[in-house]
């Protein structure tokens, strides 16, 4: 069985970061559960050049190869600060250049940070229409911390702890689901050779 490929993306800005550290506690709740491939990226990791990009095409390099790791992912753990009741503008932008179909039926788990608890519903309003437009496999839960629940930007809050683990759960579940699901194809056409 190959490992499967998570690729967290947070659209921080800059580092450390509150989202950032949400992003890594689903990775490594995830990893007790399942063995994975994982790569984390930051919105900073696709550079300035990202908001100029207006195609494909337009892309720089670093941009480019984020995008194409979404793309190419098993499962995806997306997390986004705030901004005026939703996620970042750069983030949207990114993912209007995402395939509309490299996320078809892929598992997400949706992370969000803001400065209280009145941002919480963005999972609900903002990503996770976005995500139903690709088709993807929204996990049941999302996880919203504000900036209460660190403590020198680690997350220290039981509750936000809790629902972290479990959607990690729910992330591995699905991945293990998805695996074995295409093991009995794999053994067929093994044995028809």
């Amino acid at each position: 069985m190959t490992r499967p490929r998570i690729v967290g993306f947070s659209a921080n800005l800059q580092r450390p970061s509150k989202t950032r550290s949400l992003v890594e506690a689903v990775a490594a709740q995830t990893e007790t559960r399942i063995q994975a491939e994982i790569q984390l990226f930051d919105m900073v990791d696709a550079g300035a050049a990202l908001g100029a990009a207006w195609s494909r095409q337009d892309l720089s390099l670093p941009a480019r190869r984020i995008v194409e790791a979404i793309e190419g992912a098993d499962a995806l753990i997306v997390g986004s600060p705030v901004y005026k009741g939703a996620y970042t503008g750069l983030f949207k932008h990114l993912f209007d250049l995402v395939d509309p179909t490299a996320l078809t039926g892929k598992p997400v788990a949706i992370v969000a940070t803001g400065g209280g608890a009145r941002h919480a519903l963005v999972v609900e309003h903002a990503f996770r229409p976005l995500f139903g437009f690709f088709g993807a496999l929204a996990l049941p839960t999302a996880v919203y911390a504000s900036d209460a629940d660190f403590t020198d930007g680690a997350l220290t809050d039981p509750g936000v702890r809790a629902r972290v683990a479990e959607a990690a759960g729910q992330l591995a579940s699905q991945l293990i689901h998805a695996s074995a699901a295409r093991e009995p194809v794999r053994a067929v056409a093994g044995a028809a050779r």
